[in-house]
């Protein structure tokens, strides 16, 4: 496996999808950087340029001025301004609609998988989403456009409910991951066939145990991530590569084997 080439592997990534009846798909950061959106912990990721400690829960409760700082970045467009999907996203959106997706779990807080065409009831956001806020009091969800309007007269912005303090929907620092999302997404690894990793370093718990929890009821494993992982040895297909390369050369053969 290590000798052979982009299109050798790709072949067998497909022979896998084509085989399998529930696949489950996990992406990390990998795939949303060719989106443009920097990853968090690599040379030139975000947290070499912010304070993480700024983005710790109980910062962001305690210090009124931290969430100031955190909506004015917001309003300037923030870390996902103008980010669209790309063709790995859109690779993953076409395997649920030939009808060979369970789910995807992810660890991104983008939107990109629902912009590309994934139903929203089978995306699994492990980390949350920062399209939307939620009110720390009143637990009312709202959509991040309608908090971003009111920031032209107002530099914090509190629930019009309750009056509680309002966050971007995303799990912050010292946050448990929600609970609900997290059995689900473990519930159906164990009940997969496949698994297919696509852009994570596969070291960030809970979220990392996703592709664990597979492996270990008996599914395949495939990782395509730039840079090594700690679940490479027990990777059916290991591809070094880009998402959205890898992924457009699976397709390909993924589309000929059904075709036949």
């Amino acid at each position: 496996m290590v000798n052979a080439d982009m299109e050798t592997l790709a072949e067998q990534v497909a022979e896998l999808i084509d085989k399998s009846q529930r696949l489950v798909v996990f992406t990390g950061a990998g795939i949303s950087t060719e989106s443009g959106i920097p990853d968090f912990r690599g040379k030139d990721g975000i947290w070499t340029k912010m304070d993480p400690e700024d983005f710790t829960i109980q910062r962001f409760v305690a210090r009124p001025e931290v969430r100031k700082m955190q909506w004015k970045l917001l309003a300037e467009g923030g870390l996902l301004k103008d980010a669209r999907p790309n063709i790995a996203h859109y690779a993953i959106a076409e395997l649920e609609k030939l009808g060979k997706l369970d789910c995807v779990v992810t660890q991104n807080i983008d939107n990109l998988h629902q912009l590309a065409g994934n139903s929203p009831e089978i995306v699994f956001e492990l980390h949350g989403n920062m399209q939307y806020v939620r009110c720390l009091g009143c637990h009312r969800r709202l959509p991040m456009a309608e908090i971003i309007a009111r920031l032209s007269v107002e530099d914090l912005p509190e629930c019009e409910h309750c009056k509680g303090i309002l966050k971007p929907d995303a799990v912050f620092f010292g946050e448990s991951l929600p609970q609900l999302v997290l059995s689900e997404a473990a519930r159906r690894a164990t009940q997969c066939d496949l698994c297919i990793v696509i852009g994570s370093t596969l070291v960030v718990y809970p979220a990392a145990s996703i592709p664990m929890y597979a492996y270990d009821a008996g599914a395949k494993v495939v990782i395509i991530n730039i840079g090594a992982t700690p679940m490479d040895s027990k990777a059916a297909v290991r591809i070094e590569g880009k998402a959205g390369e890898t992924m457009t050369k699976v397709m390909r053969q993924v589309k000929r084997k059904m075709s036949k």
